[in-house]
């Protein structure tokens, strides 16, 4: 016999109230308490009660407004420019990222090295990724609620998710990487302790490709979004969330295969996409040392390149149809480099994808606005999404 869920308690309705005040609040960019009441549904006087600690602490700012007529003015409430702020973390194969976001979702600072992690132990990787996110914190001089890492790798050892994104942090088991085929040093390691032990701040881990689809949610309810950096990274919205999968392996479109006797891939199969559209296939085939050098190419019209662009798109069109086919998702969103070389490789890749995909038009493809920054934007989205589960973080414990 299944029990029945237990009713919410005060607390539970208290802090279910408080992350609708919350949301409206980083909606609406601020509103008075009447506003406030009337967009959720709640009594002037419960939203009072919610709001008045967050003032005390600094979490929101209440200014007065100017007098319109008769009355009382209003006084409209914003988030505090001050506030608290999350830190978004990206650990990738040459470089480390690094973003402050405040509760409105404005990023507040911004910091990314370059640098190849291939030759570093793990916790070197962590401890160059915690000095980074150190000196931005200092930089900033304002409260941190927590920090999400962006791992190039499958992540394993994590209890199912029911609501949301992620269940909240302190449900959360601790993730430790299964595999990370271009950077095995981590293999094994978990992040989540690496990083809180150093910056003393709840940490949530989460795949790259993962966070990087959470920065994008607001494009479509249902889209399948893909990044090429060394690797290629993939995550999957359905009806407005990400979905993990039953492991959280979802969305991991590097190793569809694409052509069964290609060559060999660091994840133990053959013709992987990845072995064509990852970033070191597409210079490697176009014969130029980085993406700068690339985008210099294709704009001179260098047949080596345009062609080295066009296989990737091709490869790229050929996962992705399969991808679409299975989930009847209409849009497709192009991250990292993928974004950067869009113009070029996007003919390829719609042409196999219109060839390919059941859906008589085939698939939007679009071009993310954030390029590189998506999985480090989507870190610092993850802490917020947890904060506005459990807003009781917000006031500083006594």
């Amino acid at each position: 016999m299944t029990l029945a869920a237990a009713p919410a308690g005060p607390s539970a309705l208290r802090r279910h109230n408080l992350g609708l005040v919350l949301a409206s609040l980083r909606e609406s960019g601020g509103a008075s308490r009447a506003e406030l009441a009337a967009h959720t549904g709640l009594t002037r006087a419960t939203v009072a009660t919610l709001l008045d600690p967050l003032l005390t602490a600094e979490v929101l700012a209440e200014e007065t407004a100017p007098p319109r007529g008769v009355g009382r003015p209003s006084r409209p409430v914003r988030f505090h420019p001050g506030g608290p702020v999350a830190l978004g973390i990206a650990i990738d194969v040459d470089s480390l990222a690094v973003c402050a976001t405040d509760l409105a979702g404005r990023v507040c600072a911004h910091r990314r090295v370059g640098g190849d992690n291939r030759g570093r132990t793990a916790e070197e990787v962590y401890a160059a990724a915690a000095d980074l996110a150190g000196e931005v914190r200092r930089a900033l001089g304002r409260r941190v609620l927590g920090a999400g890492v962006a791992v190039p790798g499958l992540l394993g050892d994590r209890r199912p998710v029911e609501d949301g994104v992620s269940a909240t942090t302190a449900d959360r088991a601790e993730p430790v990487v299964l595999r990370a085929p271009n950077l095995p040093a981590l293999t094994g390691t978990r992040p989540g302790s690496a990083l809180a032990d150093r910056l003393d701040v709840p940490v949530v881990v989460e795949n790259e490709a993962t966070l990087g689809a959470l920065a994008h949610l607001g494009l479509a309810p249902d889209f399948v979004s893909v990044s090429g950096e060394i690797g290629v990274g993939g995550g999957i919205v359905l009806g407005g969330r990400v979905y993990r999968g039953a492991n959280g392996l979802a969305g991991e479109l590097g190793h569809v295969v694409v052509d069964r006797d290609g060559p060999a891939c660091g994840c133990g199969g053959r013709g992987c996409v990845e072995q064509y559209a990852g970033k070191s296939a597409v210079l490697g085939d176009a014969g130029v040392a980085d993406v700068e050098a690339l985008r210099e190419a294709l704009a001179g019209g260098d047949g080596r390149a345009v062609a080295a662009v066009g296989r990737a798109g091709t490869a790229l069109g050929v996962a992705l149809a399969s991808v679409v086919n299975v989930l009847d998702v209409p849009v497709i969103v192009l991250g990292g480099i993928y974004a950067e070389l869009a113009p070029d490789l996007r003919p390829a890749l719609e042409a196999e994808l219109r060839a390919r995909s059941l859906q008589p038009a085939g698939p939007t493809v679009l071009a993310s606005e954030l390029g590189e920054d998506a999985a480090v934007r989507g870190a610092a989205d993850a802490v917020l999404a947890d904060v506005h589960r459990d807003p009781d973080r917000l006031v500083p414990a006594a």
